[in-house]
């Protein structure tokens, strides 16, 4: 075979004119099949695309309804469990003693405003001491074997008195991080206060669009405040929305903002000029705090510096003559 036939045979026998003589003539009846396809039907591909979009927003639907149907029947679940623990704790008169009311107010302090939430926080306080109560007595021998019968019974009420703490404990503890929320938050609601006292809007309207503001960035905070712009619409009187605002958020900063409004509601002095003496005030508090943090960082450091730094500095600095000086001895 000569070197030109050799350079013209590629792959099993075919030249490479062969190969280019196919895929033209693929390409030519694909283009064939396309205009004689829009010629017979102009609408074809775009009826195809359509139909195409039409089975995905199908599929897309089932899954959608699936899931929707997945949460109302959990929803229809909680509700029945809801139902029978408030008919039990209606029973028990529970709901309506002082217990309750306490409850409810923690509760709200949590952000936590709905009935089924007292309800499953009672039906909580109820259950488990005596659930957590029997974990603790069976699992006691088996983290211990040598467990006197004394000792049991002390597992078991430990485990009961932990149980009875524990939901009070949980929501002390979603209070607290909402609190640090809402601190971190407030100085910036104070500043949007500011500029709406200073556009002209009235407090219901300048409560009312911080709460708006707010969303996107804290919405515990802007919970809060759309609930007290919509009470003040409509009690009777206006320090009392404005002391449940302070009582909800529980803090210091929340209080003096609330303290400032009811002294321009009853003096009338300007709103904006007070908001603006109390948002420095709010920053300078802020700033101290963030001193005094720095200032204890070196007595904090104290502790571990000494545990975990100086002990590998001496052995570092001492162990090598140490070493010498045994090694001496032993000669």
């Amino acid at each position: 075979m000569s070197e030109t036939d050799s350079a013209k045979a590629v792959l099993f026998g075919i030249t490479a004119a062969q190969i280019t003589y196919a895929v033209v003539v693929i390409i030519l009846l694909y283009v064939f099949y396309f205009v004689a396809l829009q010629l017979i039907d102009p609408h074809a591909w775009q009826t195809r695309r359509i139909n195409a979009r039409a089975r995905r927003l199908g599929k897309r639907r089932q899954e959608l309804k699936g899931r929707l149907m997945g949460q109302r029947r959990a929803n229809a679940r909680r509700e029945r469990s809801a139902l029978a623990l408030r008919g039990m704790l209606e029973r028990l008169r529970l709901n309506r003693s002082d217990e309750g009311k306490k409850a409810a107010e923690l509760l709200q302090k949590a952000g936590l405003r709905s009935q089924d939430a007292q309800t499953f926080y009672l039906g909580a306080r109820m259950a488990s001491p005596f659930i957590c109560g029997l974990i603790a007595y069976f699992l006691a021998p088996l983290l211990r074997h040598d467990l006197t019968p004394m000792m049991h019974a002390v597992a078991g009420m430990g485990g009961v008195v932990g149980g009875f703490y524990a939901p009070t404990v949980f929501v002390q503890n979603l209070i607290d991080k909402r609190k640090q929320v809402i601190e971190k938050e407030l100085p910036h609601a104070l500043d949007l206060f500011v500029i709406c006292a200073e556009a002209g809007l009235s407090l219901d309207a300048a409560m009312s669009r911080v709460a708006h503001d707010l969303g996107p960035h804290s919405h515990e905070l802007s919970d809060e405040l759309g609930l007290a712009a919509i009470e003040l619409g409509f009690l009777p009187d206006r320090r009392e929305a404005l002391n449940g605002l302070a009582n909800r958020l529980d803090t210091a900063s929340a209080r003096g903002l609330v303290s400032t409004l009811i002294q321009t509601e009853r003096y009338g002095t300007p709103l904006a000029q007070a908001l603006r003496v109390l948002a420095a005030e709010f920053r300078n508090i802020r700033m101290m705090s963030a001193e005094t943090k720095a200032a204890r960082l070196p007595a904090t450091l104290t502790v571990p510096m000494i545990l975990f730094i100086l002990p590998p500095l001496f052995v570092v600095l001492i162990g090598p003559a140490a070493i010498q000086v045994m090694a001496s001895f032993h000669k």
